[in-house]
């Protein structure tokens, strides 16, 4: 029997995206997701994002009994006090679908030590960092899984949410009913462009360390080191805000970097030992 054409609404392709230059030049390679029934892509694109960053400072030794690495550095502002950085996602256009995240990563050196404050120059003036992923909730399924599957990502499926003002906004993130944190900066002003930006991100799978390099372009940027600019709350009572609290946390950021507008490339992991 033969079948009947479909009509032409079904047959009309969907609108093919137009990528700008920053995805153009590199190539995808599809792999199937078969518990979600779709295709992933490696590496996934980032397409339209919002992001507040913040970094602090801890305790060194509080921080280095964190990472799970010999090779795993912290890296130290001066002696006795190391880098934390926290970041709040909102992805709203990726290969996997829009989702929020929040990022709790210690910047580190692998294999070399670095010299306390040299090494915090080297990198920004470099515009590339490295950094130990020690958490990193997601509000969707498949943004966990493919995290904890293919990257060694401690991820795990959370309550993330973005308030706006025009003068402020706001990431709270929680689990099950119980308050973690939250994140408050400024919107800045003179927001631009910025030079792309290089991310090393280290992770954990299977006893071997991994490593995934993130490249971020900035379309509206703007930082600062005001100090009430932003403010980090801590609620106790959850696991991750207790280990928090007891790295002797800066009292105010020395850094806030606003970006309400990015275009994000996540490149697929590499396993360190074979380097």
């Amino acid at each position: 029997m033969k079948a009947k054409s479909a009509p032409a609404a079904v047959l009309a392709a969907a609108p093919e995206r137009i990528l700008s230059p920053f995805f153009r030049r590199l190539v995808q390679t599809d792999f199937p997701m078969s518990r979600f029934d779709r295709m992933g892509k490696l590496p996934v694109f980032y397409y339209d994002n919002t992001a507040l960053s913040l970094i602090m400072t801890g305790a060194t030794r509080a921080i280095k009994a964190l990472l799970p690495h010999p090779d795993m550095h912290p890296l130290e502002l001066y002696p006795g006090r190391a880098l934390i950085a926290f970041n709040a996602f909102e992805y709203r256009d990726s290969d996997i679908d829009p989702y929020g995240e929040f990022s709790i990563s210690f910047p580190i050196s692998f294999a070399r030590r670095s010299w306390p404050g040299l090494g915090v120059l080297r990198r920004w003036r470099q515009d590339c960092f490295e950094s130990y992923v020690w958490q990193l909730p997601v509000t969707t399924e498949i943004a966990r899984w493919g995290g904890v599957e293919l990257y060694g990502y401690p991820k795990f499926v959370a309550d993330i949410e973005f308030t706006r003002t025009p003068q402020k906004i706001l990431c709270e993130l929680g689990v099950d009913g119980t308050r973690i944190l939250s994140l408050e900066g400024d919107c800045l002003q003179g927001l631009k462009a910025a030079a792309p930006l290089r991310y090393k991100t280290y992770s954990m799978k299977n006893g071997l360390p991994l490593c995934a390099n993130i490249d971020l372009n900035p379309l509206q940027f703007a930082q600062t080191t005001r100090r009430n600019a932003a403010r980090l709350q801590l609620h106790p009572g959850h696991a991750i805000a207790d280990t928090l609290l007891a790295l002797d946390l800066s009292s105010h950021p020395l850094i806030y970097q606003y970006c309400p507008h990015s275009e994000l490339v996540l490149f697929a992991p590499r396993n360190l030992n074979d380097d």
